[in-house]
């Protein structure tokens, strides 16, 4: 990403004058993005750039042919008319002659269109891939950001159709290539005739480039830079009537007329949006008619003048030429000036695309961990990095010890008054249960998320092993982890690959099969006559299968048995079940994960007895730490909170409960 400011660029974490923050951009220049689309072409398609240097002769070629042969049989027939003579066989060659040139070009301009379109298809579903692995691999806190997931929409557009964006600027480039030659033809024979007439097709083609240049700019900036807020709102729209998890609730609490009325809303702004574009471009079209009428008025006056005038001798042969000339001149002219305007219009389109591949929002990291069977090798991309804190850390880390430090760690939400976190200074050691509670709202998440690294911290740092956890590669950090979260996701895969998160041949089966036995699911894969190899979601697979919330929970917990991370993290993933139940949730899974490290997450206190610290969180801050012994005796919010929760577990038990243990 260039850091230099330059016409309309819009540097990342620049801020309006509302102060809210605004969408990258960098202006590439329509030459720098021709050259970006034709080497992507080059390097999925070579043979189309060839097929295009062909076709810059053949279809003008094709256009001109016809011109050249009625000239000369209209000379022929007249030169015949007053010779006398009716010999046929000179027409009838040329016509063989130019039926055959005629086949010839038009099957290899059609051969060269067959070949080009699929081939410039294949260079924008690549460059897509680009735009969709960039997306995977983005900061989880950075797509939050509305302002960023608008310039992902806007990069979404450029890939999106076959006559936009980056498909649009090599459609553009081929015709342009092909508007030359034909441009370059007509231009020299009309010379010839009369400049006067060349000087007033191009006044009136650049009268009609203006007229479209203004149209398609107001039609950018006003229409479809706007728009993007309101297409992420139509595909939320959309996704919630056809989403199954939404179903039962827009029946049961009739929100029907609801979700109707807000897409409505929606649809009917993006409508008087487009709207506005098509007045935009309908007064361009009767600018185009005005011209194109009176460019036939001068064309027709200037050859009958010329065939009129004896200075001239303008023929009838000629007279048809050239008129045929003037309007291939004109109309490859026009189409020469709206390419331009169409080039810089796909081009803006390719800026929104490279400004979303060239997003840098992380650092990956100089430190790269590898697991191996018994510990994790640290290594150092750069010499000048092998410190001595980097000799501590990779001992620590030959010793298969991962231990946590949040100094003064702050967070604070884009756009927010009050910090999420404030001030948290706590240690997380290897081996360690740690169970950290706290009402909604505390601030736990926030810091988990904080650990994962799925956000950066606003202020402090986070250590692992004494080593800032931005200074590791993102990638190896993640694999320390194996996480459950509240909300569990499905995919329309195989049931393995639900459990390895990973394609099929690299999955291990076996294990997949154990990791969902340990994780409760036993009974569930033993009624499957395909086993883990058993396709899930109905909506994809014809005999897939759907889990219910309880289920789901226990296949969240096999993929972090199959990841086999050395750190453990719960957040809230049993918020939906009851006490007693998620009590032996948390119970089982802590008997099966061995001396991993775990961080049990839950405003709930079911995990607290069998863990060796509890932090407590309250608006932001630790505000306790310690054992659960030592959190009762000291008689602040823990105690107080536990024997609020323990008062209706005993309600439960007087009802013919079961009470929960330790409570």
């Amino acid at each position: 990403m260039r850091n230099k400011r330059k016409n309309g660029n819009v540097l990342p974490g620049e801020r309006d004058e509302n102060g809210k923050l605004k969408t990258p951009h960098t202006e590439y220049g329509v030459f720098r993005n021709i050259v970006y689309v034709m080497k992507a072409l080059w390097e999925y398609k070579p043979i189309v750039i060839l097929y295009i240097c062909i076709g810059s002769v053949t279809m003008p070629c094709m256009q001109y042919i016809w011109s050249f042969f009625t000239k000369y049989i209209i000379d022929v027939v007249q030169l015949q008319s007053v010779t006398g003579n009716r010999d046929l066989t000179p027409l009838i060659k040329a016509v063989i002659t130019i039926v055959i040139v005629d086949l010839v070009l038009r099957a290899a301009n059609t051969l060269i269109t067959n070949r080009n379109w699929p081939g410039f298809v294949e260079a924008r579903l690549r460059l897509m891939e680009r735009r969709i692995e960039k997306t995977l691999t983005m900061n989880y806190e950075t797509l939050e950001q509305p302002h960023i997931l608008d310039m992902v929409s806007k990069a979404d557009s450029a890939t999106g159709g076959n006559n936009q964006g980056v498909e649009g600027l090599m459609h553009n480039v081929e015709d342009m290539a092909r508007i030359v030659v034909t441009m370059g033809v007509s231009f020299s024979m009309i010379t010839i005739l009369d400049w006067r007439l060349i000087l007033a097709l191009i006044v009136i083609c650049i009268v009609n480039f203006i007229s479209f240049r203004r149209a398609m700019i107001f039609d950018k900036k006003h229409v479809w830079d706007e728009l993007p807020h309101y297409w992420r709102q139509q595909n939320y729209m959309t996704r919630c009537t056809q989403d199954f998890d939404f179903a039962k609730d827009i029946r049961l609490f009739g929100m029907k007329n609801m979700l109707h009325e807000r897409q409505h809303e929606s649809l009917q702004v993006a409508h008087e949006k487009y709207i506005k574009g098509r007045k935009v471009w309908l007064q361009h079209s009767v600018v185009c008619t005005l011209t194109g009428i009176v460019q036939g008025a001068l064309m027709y006056l200037i050859l009958i003048k010329a065939v009129l005038d004896p200075t001239d001798s303008l023929t009838i042969g000629e007279f048809t030429l050239y008129i045929s000339l003037c309007g291939a001149f004109s109309s490859a002219l026009g189409n020469f000036l709206n390419s331009l305007s169409g080039i810089e219009r796909n081009s803006m389109q390719v800026d929104d695309f490279r400004t979303f591949l060239d997003f840098d929002d992380c650092s990956h990291g100089g430190y790269r961990l590898i697991r191996t069977e018994n510990a994790i090798i640290m290594e150092a991309e750069n010499n000048a990095d092998k410190g001595e804190e980097y000799k501590q850390a990779k001992a620590l880390f030959e010793k298969g010890i991962l231990n946590f430090e949040c100094r003064n760690v702050c967070y604070k939400y884009d756009g927010a008054e009050n910090y999420a976190l404030k001030n948290l200074n706590i240690k997380f050691d290897w081996g360690e249960r740690l169970a950290v509670v706290g009402l909604n709202g505390a601030g736990k998440t926030t810091f988990v998320k904080l650990l994962l690294r799925l956000y950066k911290v606003t202020e402090g740092e986070i250590l692992l092993n004494g080593i800032n956890v931005q200074r590791y590669n993102r990638d190896d950090y993640f694999s320390l982890f194996a996480p459950v979260f509240q909300n569990v996701e499905v995919f329309g895969f195989l049931l393995s690959e639900n459990v390895s998160m990973k394609p099929e041949a690299e999955t291990d089966k076996k294990l997949a099969c154990d990791s969902l036995i340990r994780g409760g699911l036993k009974e569930k894969l033993a009624a499957l006559p395909k086993g883990v190899d058993t396709g899930v979601l109905k909506i994809i697979h014809e005999d897939g299968i759907d889990f219910s919330g309880g289920e789901k929970q226990k296949l969240a917990l096999a993929r972090a048995l199959y990841k086999d991370s050395p750190i453990i993290v719960m957040d809230e993933p049993t918020a939906a079940l009851d006490a007693l139940a998620e009590y032996e949730l948390y119970k089982h899974f802590d008997s099966i994960i061995g001396s991993k490290s775990a961080l049990y997450i839950s405003h709930r206190l079911s995990s607290t007895r069998f863990c060796d610290n509890v932090a407590m969180f309250s608006n932001g801050e630790l505000v306790e730490y310690g054992t659960h012994e030592k959190l009762m005796k000291k008689g602040g919010e823990y105690a107080k909170m536990f024997e609020v929760q323990a008062q209706y577990y005993e309600d439960d038990a007087n009802n013919g409960k079961e009470v929960a243990v330790g409570v």
